[in-house]
């Protein structure tokens, strides 16, 4: 499926070579059988392909089972530090030799048969190209079920405003080695390495070559709740580097909004215990710039420089100062002739917000990666 209508290579250019990295740990009963099936395609493909295994440290002999293959072309490296799929990933294709590189999965989910066409279609121009199980002649083993298609389709929505392709959640792909070489600033978490590439790399042209993804049968699966809520965090990642500004700017009006409710909520308090009604929202708007911002630190602004907290704290507090007069002032006009003390906070937060947006992006939390090249 094109991305776009142009591409940066031309069409028929030689690609020569081949590396596929295949990350691994504890995966010794599926290496033989996936190496049998790519030395089939290494002789279709002239013998013009080797296998890199990224093992993070498995010690389950599969270190010992490729060196006893004796075949030069499979190599396997054992990571002992920055363990991960994604870094296993990354550390891959910066070894790979390849003029193209290929990223897939040891469990045999990701049918090595394929690779040709896949090939055929980088040679034809695309920028990418996707083992996809979601468009036309795509597959899954009936085993899915309901709540595993359900947890992929709410991925893929997830993606959508990062790229078009139908299964961007594939972690079988195939992309040119200068096409990975020409980005640098990579910074995945979780398992959905394919994505980042897609986005960083910024692929005009992809391709989606259908494949049948088939449940493993052998060795155990490494999806955890903790690698999807990764893939959250993933993503809001992707958001801000490619949306920048605008990305902030939501999670700087959801944290606003939270903080609004903290707001009414402690001046309904101090109003309860009998405080001046012209006093009350000061402290209230004090405690409430607090709570926005340690969420604005942990989320809106995550990848900003990370000074020391109270140093940070206090510039913000100093950045946001006019903002809060502004809210003060505000609330202060509109009690004249509003009787709820709550709906005059309200409109002095709404009316501070643009203040304290500009103050904390451009004053308090400076950006440091995350705006594109």
């Amino acid at each position: 499926m094109p991305d776009a209508a142009s591409s940066s290579k031309p069409p028929g250019e030689s690609l020569q070579t081949i590396t596929v990295v295949v990350p691994t740990y504890r995966e010794v009963e599926n290496i033989p059988l996936l190496v049998e099936r790519l030395g089939v395609q290494r002789a279709a493909l002239g013998n013009r392909l080797d296998v890199l295994f990224m093992d993070d440290d498995s010690r389950d002999g599969s270190a010992e089972l490729v060196q006893g293959l004796g075949l030069d072309w499979v190599r396997l490296i054992t990571r002992r530090s920055d363990r991960g799929l994604s870094q296993a990933v990354l550390d891959g294709l910066r070894r790979a030799t390849g003029d193209v590189l290929v990223v897939m999965d040891a469990d045999l989910s990701h049918p090595p048969e394929v690779l040709p066409s896949m090939l055929e279609r980088l040679r034809g121009g695309a920028d990418f190209a996707v083992g996809s199980r979601f468009v036309a002649g795509g597959t899954t083993d009936d085993e899915w079920g309901l709540l595993r298609w359900l947890n992929s389709r709410i991925a893929t929505l997830m993606a959508f405003p990062l790229t078009r392709v139908a299964d961007p959640m594939s972690g079988f792909f195939m992309l040119r080695k200068s096409t990975f070489e020409s980005r640098s600033n990579y910074n995945p978490v979780g398992y959905k390495i394919g994505l980042e590439l897609l986005v960083k790399c910024d692929c005009k042209i992809v391709e989606e070559v259908p494949i049948h993804f088939t449940d493993r049968q052998l060795g155990e699966s490494k999806l955890s709740l903790r690698e999807q809520l990764l893939y959250l965090k993933h993503v809001r990642r992707l958001y801000t580097y490619k949306f920048s500004m605008w990305t902030q700017l939501v999670q700087f009006l959801a944290v606003g909004a939270s903080g609004l409710v903290v707001n009414l909520l402690l001046l309904t308090l101090f109003l309860s215990f009998g405080m001046n009604v012209k006093l009350a929202p000061i402290p209230a708007i004090f405690l409430s710039m607090v709570w926005n911002f340690s969420l604005n630190r942990r989320f809106s602004f995550s990848s900003s420089d990370r000074q020391p907290i109270l140093r940070q704290f206090m510039a913000f507090v100093s950045a946001c100062s006019f903002g809060a007069v502004v809210n003060y002032l505000v609330t202060l006009f509109v009690l004249g002739f509003a009787r709820s003390p709550q709906l005059a906070a309200t409109v002095g937060v709404v009316a501070a917000t643009g203040f304290n947006f500009a103050a904390s992006r451009l004053l308090v939390f400076k950006q440091t990666h995350v705006v594109r090249k």
